[in-house]
This record gives structure tokens, sequence and C-alpha cells, in this order.
């Protein structure tokens, strides 16, 4: 197969990724909510934002994205395609599924959501990260704060995170054992999938992740 074929191909991969991990990651988002055991840090403070204005979690999902790009100028981020459609995709996609999946009752069950919500949350990270279209506006917001400020990328993003959980549950948005285990769980899950679902740059047999000294970790398709 000649390299243009090779190309198309890939993009239509990466497309695919794309848009299916947006879409799993609002999905997953509100299987997180109909378990009421807790929430992902952003989504606790969706919840109570929600609460508080009336609006759908998709709604406040999207409107705080586009006002979150906002704060992208005088932090010097671009947004690329994967910027711009997850500000689009992720707050429909949960709207959809909340609107089909009722409130969980009993524990079983709600531990089930929860866990699902969790595992398919890492795979939804794993495969829209991996089709390389851009970060996600919290993301750029996290590492735009990393570069004009200096501070460490752990510190802007525990300490944005902070914030965000205790507002929105101030607010009224919900705080549990999910949001503790998500909190565990998501970096080990992302980490996984991310190797499941990486697409090679063109001449590469894979695409290097993470590199600390002389190691190295490599994703193979």
């Amino acid at each position: 197969m000649d390299r243009s074929a090779l190309g198309e191909r890939r993009l239509v991969r990466r497309l695919f990724q794309l848009y299916a991990g947006l879409a799993l990651y609002g999905a997953s988002s509100a299987l997180l909510v109909r378990s009421g055991l807790g929430l992902e840090p952003w989504n606790v403070l969706h919840q109570g934002l929600s609460e508080r204005t009336g609006l759908s979690m998709g709604v406040v999902l999207t409107a705080l994205g586009a006002l979150i790009l906002l704060l992208w100028i005088p932090l010097r981020q671009r947004p690329g395609l994967g910027t711009v459609s997850n500000v689009l995709v992720i707050g429909v996609a949960m709207d959809a599924t909340l609107a089909v999946v009722p409130d969980a009752h009993g524990t079983a069950v709600r531990v089930a959501l929860m866990a699902s919500g969790i595992a398919l949350n890492g795979a939804a990270t794993g495969l829209y990260i991996a089709a390389r279209f851009g970060p996600g506006p919290r993301d750029g917001l996290m590492t735009g704060l990393h570069q004009r400020t200096g501070v460490s990328v752990r510190l802007v993003r525990t300490s944005i995170e902070i914030t965000v959980v205790v507002t929105g549950f101030v607010l009224g948005g919900t705080v549990g054992v999910g949001t503790v285990l998500y909190a565990v769980a998501i970096g080990p899950l992302a980490q996984l999938f991310l190797r499941v679902f990486a697409v090679p740059a063109p001449g590469e047999g894979g695409t290097v992740v993470a590199r600390r000294g002389r190691r190295r970790a490599i994703l193979r398709s």
C-alpha cells in the first residue's frame, strides 16, 4: 500500500478515535452521575453549576469549556480540532446518556455504574488523546498556566482540581467514593489505554509518550 493510502487510513483512524473517545467520555461521565457515588473533579463543578442554574450538565460543561477557551488567549495556547470537538461533543454525549439511563437504585447497581464509568472514562481518555488532535480546554488551561508561571504541571493540576472540587461541592455537586477512586485509577487506566490505542506517526512503529532519563515508554499499535 502506498504512503498516500496509508496516510488516509491513519487519518480516518485518528478521526474515529477522536470522536469515539469524546462521545464515550461524555457517556462514561453520565454513568458516574447516575451512580450517585461521586464524580470526577470537573464534573463536580459542572453538577453544582447545573443545580444552581437549572441548565443540564451537558450545557454547563459546554458553556464552561467555551469560557475556558477564552482564557487560552492570554496564556497563548492554540486550540486544535480536538480542542473544539471536546467542547462540542462531550456535553451532547453526556446529556444524551443521562436522558436514557435512569438513576441507580440499590448498592450493587450503583457500584457497577461507578466502576463502569471509571473504566470507560479511562478508555475514552486513551482514545481521544492518542488521536493527537490537540488537548481539551481544561488540559490546555493547565499546560498554559504551567508555561506562563513556571509552576510544575503537577502542582498546577492539583491546585485546579482541588479548587473545582471544593467549589462544585459547595454549589451542590456530588463528592464521594467515586471521586476518590477516579483520582486513583484514572492515571493508570489512561496510560494503559494510550498504549492500546496509540497511532504511530508516519514512518514510525510506535509513539513515545514518556521519557525519563534514558528510559522510554514506547506505544506500539
